[in-house]
């Protein structure tokens, strides 16, 4: 039908469902809700704990090198070779050395010679003068000459005895029991009085290496309770000792060096071995302790979610340690406030939320603690 034929009832209904098309409105979008979980906090007087990697050193460790320059002739140790005290471990070309012992030989004979010469000639002038055939000042003179002859073969016999020690020191000689740890030369290099060709390790003593960063320095130094386990063996526990300290940071990893000495490691501690040192002491004053997952990271700042009357809001803590897989905070919280543990970096400022669950830690929860936690949580749903 033509449209100007349509009736008018039905003009006016089309006009009238174009109006309330046009004139209705968006249905309201609901407020967002996040579900979280969260834990309520309580302090208590827990356990610091820190942990370093090292490794396995003898307490006592020579770098040997010879007393004297030359050239290496043989070498007659390995790296993990076991020596006793005594033992050769590198010899030098003795050829020079010998050479010059021998010219400081020949020069004590000579001073002998001289020596007994004048000694003869001093007790002939001493009967001339019983005779009173020469003066006595020819006599003093005879005596004088004998006195020098006797000083230089005092001197020739000290030169002779250190060209004897220098021709000695063509063979390096452990001075410890111990284990060849490192070689720093070879047959055929030849090398400068002093310079290390040899580490030798002590037999005894072992201790952990470790690094320390300088904001724990002091408080670990005083921990009496320090635990050492090796990666070869998790199970045993070995008990250590704080023996020293670097005064200085080491310039590359700005960490101060740490030796930790074993006194009862067993023998199956070997030298190198990679060891876990374990530090464990109460804190002074209670702390709060939360799940690494509750912190939120922003700015170079550290927070943690509150939750208040359903809605959450961000506030700055101070980190005081560790303690196993926990952090603890020094400042910021305090006991009774719910934080939230999952679901922190989906949140902002005064957003609403549901708590789906109230958690109180195991080794600080009591009955007041956990009265309080399930009221929270059901005033919180």
């Amino acid at each position: 039908m033509p449209a100007h034929r349509l009736p008018l009832a039905s003009l006016t209904l089309v006009a009238s469902l174009a109006v309330l098309t046009g004139c209705s409105k968006p249905e309201p979008k609901g407020e967002d809700i996040r579900p979280v979980r969260a834990i309520t906090l309580a302090a208590d007087t827990v356990a610091i704990q820190a942990e370093f990697a090292g490794e396995v050193r003898a307490r006592v460790e020579s770098r040997l090198g010879f007393r004297v320059p030359g050239k290496i002739t043989s070498r007659l140790v390995e790296v993990g070779s076991v020596v006793k005290r005594g033992q050769v471990l590198m010899q030098l070309d003795p050829q020079d050395l010998q050479l010059a012992q021998a010219q400081a030989n020949a020069g004590l004979r000579a001073a002998e010679t001289n020596r007994d010469l004048a000694q003869a000639e001093l007790k002939r002038y001493q009967e001339l003068r019983e005779k009173n055939f020469v003066s006595q000042a020819v006599l003093d003179a005879k005596l004088s000459t004998y006195k020098a002859a006797q000083a230089s073969v005092d001197q020739a016999q000290a030169a002779y005895k250190g060209q004897t020690n220098q021709a000695a020191y063509s063979s390096l000689v452990s001075d410890i029991d111990g284990v060849v740890t490192a070689v720093d030369a070879e047959v055929g290099q030849v090398v400068a009085a002093g310079t290390p060709v040899v580490r030798v390790a002590k037999a005894g003593e072992k201790e952990i290496v470790i690094g320390i960063p300088e904001d724990k320095v002091d408080t670990l130094r005083q921990v009496p309770d320090v635990a050492v386990r090796l990666w070869a063996n998790p199970k045993e526990v070995l008990k250590g000792k704080i023996r020293e300290v670097s005064p200085v940071a080491d310039p590359q990893t700005r960490t101060y060096t740490t030796k930790v000495s074993v006194p009862e490691a067993p023998a199956d501690v070997k030298l190198g071995m990679t060891a876990l040192v374990q530090f464990t002491a109460a804190a002074p004053v209670p702390m709060i302790k939360v799940p690494l997952t509750a912190l939120f990271h922003e700015k170079n700042k550290t927070s943690v979610w509150v939750v208040d009357k359903g809605a959450v809001q961000l506030v700055p803590v101070q980190v005081g340690g560790t303690s196993g897989n926990d952090i603890l905070l020094t400042s910021g919280v305090k006991p009774g406030q719910t934080v939230v543990t999952a679901g922190v970096n989906q949140l902002k400022n005064g957003q609403k939320v549901k708590v789906l669950g109230v958690d109180v830690p195991a080794s600080i929860a009591s009955p007041n603690t956990v009265a309080a936690a399930a009221a929270t949580g059901e005033a919180l749903q």
